[in-house]
């Protein structure tokens, strides 16, 4: 039997020898100590060559690591007409790369309410974001967009934003409880009962099957009055992860959870023996 989840972390384990080092030398030292996921840190620009991509596809492939990306921060679906062009270059450009280096998903910040009202903000976001799952597919290109929930209540990013966006064909959420924890800013979302809700209502816009192949980050968070301040490692937060995962079972949830705790795989590997003691499965 194997688990209903992959585990492993977002950027290179830090015991990742130096050599061969990099993203080849990061999955396999993430399969050499038991994790099977590995979410390829491309967060500030997208510099990879297609024989790179191919290097790197061909080990995860061996090593059987699902991989993903997490395309650059500065992305932001309601960006002005001037800046929209590149936020948007730098999305595609993790996407196209991504799928020659083997990677399924592309995980990405959907960007800034700048104080605007939600709803309106996403009348301007979901046109673009469809335009490109549009190309990605005229394209071949396969992946499945990721926005991620934010931690932040500023943000572009709640979990009813990226619901909506999630309607468009080729778009699934990426889930970050530690985010949907820290968002209200006041300790809330932090429990069997709330979990639950939330998956309850994935299931219900995007279909129960979807809780399958869930992208879910985690760690542990600081957060105050506006959400998000910094991850830290799980023994040092308030996130209750027994509760989380028994909720996760409850709803019959798999698919990968990516570590981005500073405690990088001592907290994925540390996630994975939790996920098997709650839900009983060995492998």
């Amino acid at each position: 039997m194997t688990l209903s989840f992959k585990f492993g972390t977002v950027g290179s384990p830090i015991g990742t020898p130096k050599k061969p080092g990099g993203s080849v030398g990061a999955i396999e030292f993430s399969k050499s100590i038991g994790l099977d996921a590995f979410e390829l840190g491309w967060v500030q620009a997208v510099r990879v060559t297609e024989a790179t991509c191919a290097l790197i596809k061909s080990t995860g492939e061996a090593q059987g690591v699902g991989l993903s990306v997490h395309a650059p921060y500065f992305i932001n679906l309601n960006a002005d007409k001037d800046e929209w062009p590149k936020s948007r270059k730098r999305l595609m450009d993790a996407a196209h790369y991504g799928h020659l280096a083997g990677a399924t998903d592309i995980v990405f910040h959907p960007g800034s309410y700048f104080g605007g009202d939600p709803a309106k903000v996403l009348k301007v976001a979901l046109p673009r974001l469809e335009k490109c799952v549009i190309e990605l597919r005229k394209a071949g290109n396969p992946v499945t967009l990721r926005p991620e929930t934010m931690g932040k209540s500023a943000m572009l990013g709640s979990f009813e934003d990226t619901l909506a966006m999630s309607r468009i064909a080729g778009v699934q959420p990426c889930l970050d409880f530690a985010h949907l924890h820290a968002r209200p800013g006041d300790g809330t979302v932090n429990s069997y009962v709330e979990w639950s809700r939330l998956l309850e209502a994935y299931a219900v816009t995007l279909g129960a099957q979807m809780l399958t192949s869930l992208h879910i980050h985690l760690s542990g968070i600081e957060y105050g009055p506006k959400g998000e301040k910094n991850h830290l490692p799980l023994a040092e937060a308030d996130l209750d992860l027994k509760a989380l995962f028994r909720a996760l079972k409850k709803f019959g949830c798999g698919g990968r959870i990516l570590c981005e705790s500073p405690a990088m795989e001592e907290d994925a590997l540390g996630m994975r023996k939790v996920w098997g003691k709650v839900s009983g499965e060995k492998e």
